[in-house]
């Protein structure tokens, strides 16, 4: 089922040449990247690039769900993301691991945030039923 959005708050442009081992940038010059493949160049690869992003929005929506729930934060949380490439049937996938640490609170507490941000994050959404997504607490 697509979801679509109630109203876009926001749109992110980027103009990439060469693919894989090539250039990518933002309309407002903000991200500059070189790209090389996994294992190969100086550059970053589109996974690694997944990974912090996904990494991000994750505890962007964890922030939301603890607003909303009238918790506070410990300053060091903190998500490590693996994204993992590889063939499928179909040509190539992705996998995706998030590891959340959130020092100092209740596991219980901890994974609620856990929870509800998986519900609420848009890579989450995204990626809800499309590839394999592990998510679990340090």
């Amino acid at each position: 089922m697509t979801t679509t959005l109630d109203k876009v708050l926001y749109t992110a442009r980027t103009h990439t040449i060469g693919g894989r081992d090539g250039q990518a940038r933002s309309d407002d010059g903000r991200l500059q990247v070189t790209l090389s493949s996994p294992g190969q160049g100086t550059g970053t690869n589109p996974e690694q690039m997944f990974a912090a992003g996904y990494s991000a929005c994750f505890i962007g929506a964890i922030k939301v769900v603890a607003g909303k729930q009238n918790v506070t934060l410990p300053a060091d949380l903190a998500v490590d993301a693996e994204v993992d490439l590889g063939p499928t049937v179909h040509g190539f996938g992705i996998a995706v691991r998030l590891t959340v640490s959130l020092p100092g609170m209740d596991r219980a507490a901890a994974q609620a945030l856990v929870d509800g941000a998986h519900q609420v994050c848009p890579y989450s959404n995204a990626t809800r039923g499309n590839i394999p997504v592990e998510i679990k607490l340090a």
